[in-house]
């Protein structure tokens, strides 16, 4: 067996580890926040995952591979010894796959995007020199990682805080779900379809203008409308007789009230404590009277079915999530791969480097071996760690990550999909108010964030000179 061949098979090894790790640590994005709501238990969230994850890598994946190939580094640097290059790029998928791995077994959502792209800038800045660095695509690539949680964070908190005032705080609850989940069932299916087949079909010689895909993205939203129209036409809603003037929010405000209260009269002493007695007896009283009088049983079950239909709106939208994923974050382990196996073969380095489909299914198989094995440790984190998530708040958060990720996949920018679903996360968090978050683990994840790209860069330099001295 010849050196190249070797190295190509040395490569491909190293690119399906660094997609297990892409699959052990930012799946989570994609079912995260499905398992933590309960809308998914984790057998159903990796099987779902599995398909929708393949199917994001393997339809619309080559764009953002390309950007990571030769986006940030430019290999002419390298002109004079192409196997520096390729050497470098083995260096940086081992150095970040490694510091992934690390990552998930501390069950850190790390983004492997930093993680990448600190690591070719590494061996790049050090090999190649600060003329190597492709600044200007870096500088657009960085920004994307600010605005991308940024953006996430507002759609979802917009969203939510649209369902708050629409649904959950609505007079009847479950008839104004009936009246909304259409819409949400329709522009969910309408963004999924318009990502698959607007220039994501090329691999299958299907190349459909925009006009098209629109109409086909808009026939298929129409019937998710009309099936869960109907569907939701057979939900009973239990009828009340009560006063409009009543909001739902003076039950959720008062018992909060009441809770503080108790917390007070537990510390105080004296005539402070008797005060704070009196009062939570008065609270106590009216409490129960609005409850009783506004019908607050029926109404909790009628949340309670709401919270049900929006189940099956996240399990939509973590489909949305996990091809959105798929089409981004696959790029993050091929494209490295594809530029080292063209260069191994050419031994030059080519003008354009087309991504063969048999490296979008390696990173695919690569990036669901890796959920279904180390998955769960990561999804624990972002479902149930940093903020109490419903079945509302899930679909809001991951509609709204996935909004974004899919812009962005076919702008062939590399965002982080871990700062996008976290962004949206906190966005759903922050309408609920800002102790419904938990900053501990915030705190830990923003940490892990800031440390990946210096560490990145320096154990692929580390792994550069280890590589040269068997090659």
């Amino acid at each position: 067996m010849t050196t190249e061949m070797f190295l190509i098979g040395f490569t491909l090894a190293i690119g399906f580890y660094m997609a297990w790790n892409i699959g052990a640590n930012d799946v989570a994005n994609a079912m995260g926040t499905s398992v933590g709501s309960k809308a998914l238990t984790m057998k159903r969230a990796v099987i779902l995952a599995a398909i929708l994850e393949f199917s994001g890598a393997f339809f619309a994946g080559s764009e953002v591979s390309e950007t990571v190939q030769k986006g940030i580094v430019t290999p002419e640097t390298f002109a004079s010894d192409p196997m520096i290059f390729a050497i470098g790029m083995i260096g940086a998928l081992l150095a970040t796959g490694l510091w992934l791995q690390t990552a998930s077994y501390f069950g850190l959502p790390v983004s492997t995007t930093h993680a990448i792209v600190g690591a070719v800038v590494g061996f790049g800045l050090i090999i190649g020199g600060v003329s190597s660095v492709e600044w200007i695509n870096l500088l657009i690539i960085s920004s994307s990682w600010v605005l991308s949680p940024v953006l996430s964070g507002i759609l979802a908190f917009a969203l939510f805080s649209y369902l708050q005032k629409k649904i959950l705080f609505a007079y009847h609850p479950l008839e104004a779900t009936k009246k909304r989940a259409p819409f949400f069932a329709f522009i969910t299916i309408f963004i999924l379809t318009l990502a698959l087949i607007y220039d994501g079909l090329n691999h299958l010689n299907l190349d459909f203008s925009f006009s098209v895909s629109l109409i086909i993205a808009s026939a298929s939203g129409s019937v998710a409308f009309n099936i869960a129209y109907f569907l939701l036409k057979r939900v009973a809603i239990k009828p009340f007789q009560t006063s409009k003037d009543f909001h739902p929010q003076q039950v959720i405000s008062l018992e909060k009230s009441i809770k503080h209260l108790e917390r007070v009269k537990l510390s105080a002493i004296d005539e402070t404590r008797e005060k704070a007695s009196s009062v939570l007896k008065e609270l106590n009283t009216l409490n129960d009277s609005i409850k009783e009088k506004t019908h607050f049983s029926i109404r909790t079950s009628s949340f309670t079915e709401v919270e049900k239909i929006f189940v099956y709106l996240q399990i939509l939208t973590a489909c949305l999530v996990a091809f959105g994923h798929g089409a981004n974050d696959v790029a993050n382990a091929i494209g490295p791969v594809a530029a080292v196996v063209s260069i191994l073969k050419t031994h030059a380095f080519a003008a354009q480097t087309q991504i063969p489909i048999w490296l979008l299914v390696l990173g695919g198989l690569g990036i669901v071996t890796g959920l279904a094995t180390w998955g769960w440790r990561v999804i624990e984190t972002i479902g149930k760690k940093i903020t109490h998530l419903t079945p509302t708040r899930g679909f809001c958060a991951e509609f709204g990550a996935a909004a974004t990720i899919l812009f962005a996949s076919k702008a062939g920018i590399p965002i982080s999909t871990t700062h996008s679903l976290v962004g949206a996360v906190l966005g759903v968090g922050l309408a609920r108010g800002i102790t419904a978050l938990n900053l501990g683990t915030l705190k830990e994840i923003v940490l892990s964030w800031v440390i990946t790209i210096p560490a990145c860069g320096v154990l692929s330099i580390i792994m550069f000179y280890l590589l040269k001295l068997f090659f």
